[in-house]
């Protein structure tokens, strides 16, 4: 007889459990910015973080995860990732022994074994509806994203046939996803798919305005303002000295 290998979910400790505000400096800006993600987000849209390093991309984008309520799944790109990274794979075997006493004299033994599939956190998400925050996603090949094509837009997760009762998954209607990546000049950052940013709203991040950076510093150390400020001016000028000038308008919302 055949046996179908019924799918190992991952732990819910591999979930994050977030709440909305926690480490996250509400300002004008970022409030503006966290509400228009979270009106796309609410609607069905795929969001997409970008901008340099130091823009708080993956800060917002855990805080805009908090504010939807569901459990997060945090996936972080990386150059070795491959599709069995992002939905699972076949992982050992699952051995079943059935044994026939039905007639006394006659014992009947009947062994097989079938390979185990073990879920990961893409399948995951998208059979529970949790949110999935994918950061820094550009750094994954992007063949190892193809994946998430048919996830944006026909909400199916298709998986691998072999040993398994089930071809594909239908997306949970709660699966939200949050993208964040880097401009594709830094080192280790791949092209994305047009295909695959065609599926996403992207929201270009840049560094925050004076006055931000200041109330975010004051917060975050406990420094009174003057010094504060100090602060933020005195990088600034080093910053500039090194052509990688920081204090900038924040980026239209």
């Amino acid at each position: 007889m055949s046996v179908a290998a019924r799918p190992i979910v991952e732990s819910p400790r591999a979930t994050l459990s977030l709440r909305p505000g926690a480490g996250f400096i509400a300002t004008p800006s970022t409030d503006a910015l966290a509400e228009r993600s979270l009106a796309y987000l609410r609607a069905g849209f795929p969001v997409h973080f970008r901008g340099p390093a130091g823009t708080g991309k993956t800060t917002l984008a855990l805080h805009v995860a908090a504010n939807l309520g569901r459990p997060v799944m945090l996936i972080v790109g990386d150059e070795e990732f491959t599709t069995t990274d992002l939905i699972g794979g076949q992982s050992g075997y699952r051995y079943r022994r059935v044994v026939d006493r039905y007639i006394h004299t006659v014992v009947k033994t009947e062994e097989d074994a079938v390979q185990r599939w073990v879920d990961n956190r893409l399948t995951t998400a998208v059979r529970e509806g949790f949110t999935l925050v994918y950061d820094e996603f550009t750094r994954s090949r992007p063949e190892a994203n193809n994946v998430l094509l048919t996830v944006l837009e026909e909400g199916l997760l298709v998986l691998p046939t072999m040993n398994r009762g089930e071809g594909y998954i239908k997306v949970h209607p709660e699966f939200r996803a949050i993208f964040t990546s880097n401009p594709q000049e830094y080192a280790g950052v791949h092209s994305a798919q047009d295909a695959l940013s065609d599926r996403m709203v992207t929201l270009d991040l840049d560094y925050y305005d004076r006055e931000t950076e200041i109330f975010i510093t004051t917060t975050q150390s406990d420094l009174p303002i003057e010094q504060a400020t100090q602060v933020v001016d005195m990088y600034a000028i080093f910053a500039l000295a090194a052509n990688t000038p920081r204090l900038r308008p924040c980026a239209p919302v």
